[in-house]
């Protein structure tokens, strides 16, 4: 159980569940991740070190698999709205979810489409930065710093 924990959480940088306040159902957030795990990267192809998830394969399933997929992917936008993700951020989240759908409907390319296109991690990754910006930002690369700003005074004519 270890390593699949282990999986789920290199899978997703940033806010780690257990970092998250005690206000906050971690039980959740874990469901979350591993929902967009499962769909998205559960899958490591040898040759190329790529992974994929079920989307793809259930792509593949002419018809049903898409929109299969698609219901599974509805469970972290409703998860993300009970945890009190901002309106704009679902929005987004389910503008993801109905391109996944759309392309992935398209017959040969759209299974390629969706082992590409990872809307379920980035929608996990856009509740996290929504609930938790400051954690978000502060687990984030650090900015090139290298001194070369110049700062020039503005004044308004009198």
């Amino acid at each position: 159980m270890t390593a699949v924990t282990d999986d789920i959480a290199s899978a997703f940088e940033g806010i780690d569940p257990a970092d998250v306040p005690e206000t906050v159902d971690r039980a959740a957030l874990e469901r979350m991740r591993t929902v967009a795990v499962a769909l998205d990267e559960s899958i490591r192809l040898p040759v190329v070190e790529y992974r994929i998830g079920l989307d793809p394969l259930l792509s593949a399933i002419p018809g049903i698999g898409d929109a299969l997929s698609a219901g599974i992917s509805l469970y972290i936008v409703v998860e993300s709205a009970r945890l009190g993700v901002s309106f704009t951020t679902l929005l987004g989240m389910l503008a993801r979810i109905s391109l996944d759908f759309a392309a992935g409907s398209v017959p040969v390319v759209g299974p390629a489409f969706d082992a590409v296109f990872k809307a379920n991690k980035w929608n996990v990754e856009a509740a996290l930065q929504d609930l938790f910006p400051k954690q978000a930002s502060d687990n984030a690369a650090p900015e090139d710093d290298t001194g070369d700003a110049v700062t020039i005074p503005v004044t308004t004519p009198e």
